[in-house]
């Protein structure tokens, strides 16, 4: 039998907090929407495509996104209902493969190669999982489908919003080539400059130097870049599923200034770990919060509770103090938070503890009860709302 070529379908979802934002206030549809906090000290989390004509983008500090977009309408970030989206659009990744690996609570990769022969060719599976997500969420998302994980992220973003591209199998170098250098892996505004000096400003002209000929000039990163510039990617999709810990993690779209614009990324992603959590019936003993800075060198710093919790509030104010731990001299790109020393549900927790963490489990099986058939905006937790 013939052997499938290999299929990895990048699914982004359009400006996801701004879309859920429209999505539930029929008020805010068509019309340009920001989601961020403080007006003076914020700073952007999403921009709805109404707004982006104007210059504004997520990590873009408030005061200069109202400068540019005085009558835009400015809402609260409410990240429960973004959790909420986001493990139900990845519940619908997982009926198509089990080798889902987020990148956030709005990206993730797909490898499709062996679900060919249950639902079709890569792109009728990317066309109908867009549609479902489309359906079943009332969110936009947009796709790019190609060998290699790299190209399959490029092909989204040209995509955006609401699209999708296929880049076929043997055609990823001529696809690349009339794009800039910028859109390569790693490279920021410094390695741009550099490359431009050597006269490369788009990736055909890096692609059209031999390996060696980069490799002098820039060490490692200028075999990186090559391989990138070739559609050459050996990444495989890695699903999250090691059962030693469970985490999210998110990689911004442009870097991201202060510990104050970071706690709203921590709280999505320590309430989407905690739903997950409870799903799987688990609790944690260990908090990880990861980051990884502009320059992409990272840390972790972790801490041990006494007692076991799949209570994302306590893993946001836990990740909360780790992050104070940390001083932050440089802009961030990554973040994230996992849950780890898991234990099975009901195991046993000191006789002066049991009563409180009970109490916070019931209330949270409540939660998502009624979300799960109600939706978010039913009922969220009070210091969510208030952004």
């Amino acid at each position: 039998m013939k052997a499938l070529v290999s299929a990895i379908v990048h699914i982004d979802m359009d400006a996801f907090y701004a879309s859920v934002e429209q999505r539930d206030n029929a008020q805010l549809r068509g019309k340009p929407v920001i989601v961020g906090g403080h007006p003076t000290r914020g700073v952007v989390l999403a921009a709805s495509y109404e707004v982006r004509q104007f210059g504004v983008r997520s990590a873009m500090p408030m005061a200069q996104a109202k400068k540019l977009a005085p009558r835009a309408i400015v809402v609260p970030p409410r990240m429960h209902a973004y959790a909420e989206a986001s493990d139900a659009v990845f519940r619908l990744f997982e009926t198509v493969t089990p080798l889902v690996e987020p990148l956030s609570l709005d990206e993730a990769f797909l490898d499709v190669t062996a679900s060919q022969e249950l639902f079709g060719a890569p792109a009728d599976i990317a066309r109908q999982l867009r549609e479902r997500i489309r359906r079943e969420t009332g969110l936009p998302a947009s796709a790019g489908i190609a060998e290699v994980k790299y190209v399959a992220k490029v092909a989204s973003d040209l995509a955006k919003p609401d699209g999708q591209r296929e880049v076929p199998a043997g055609t990823a170098k001529a696809f690349l080539a009339p794009l800039p250098v910028s859109r390569l892996w790693g490279v920021g505004p410094k390695l741009e400059a550099t490359l431009q000096g050597y006269g490369l400003k788009l990736i055909g002209d890096l692609a059209a130097h031999d390996e060696e000929w980069l490799r002098a000039r820039l060490g490692d990163t200028g075999t990186h870049l090559w391989q990138l510039s070739q559609g050459i990617d050996a990444r495989k999709v890695n699903p999250d599923r090691e059962a030693k810990s469970i985490g999210a993690q998110e990689t911004f779209d442009a870097d991201v200034h202060g510990e104050e614009a970071l706690h709203p990324h921590l709280h999505a992603q320590a309430l989407r770990v905690g739903r997950r959590l409870r799903s799987a019936k688990w609790v944690a003993k260990t908090v990880q919060l990861t980051l990884k800075y502009a320059d992409f060198t990272s840390l972790t710093r972790r801490c041990t509770l006494k007692h076991g919790t799949d209570d994302g509030q306590t893993l946001y104010r836990e990740a909360c103090r780790l992050l104070d731990s940390v001083a932050l001299e440089k802009p961030v790109r990554l973040t994230g938070v996992s849950a780890q020393n898991l234990a099975p549900l009901g195991t046993q927790l000191g006789l002066f503890e049991k009563a409180p963490e009970e109490k916070t489990r019931k209330l949270n099986q409540a939660l998502d009860a009624i979300a799960q058939r109600f939706g978010s905006k039913s009922i969220r937790p009070a210091d969510v709302d208030g952004g």
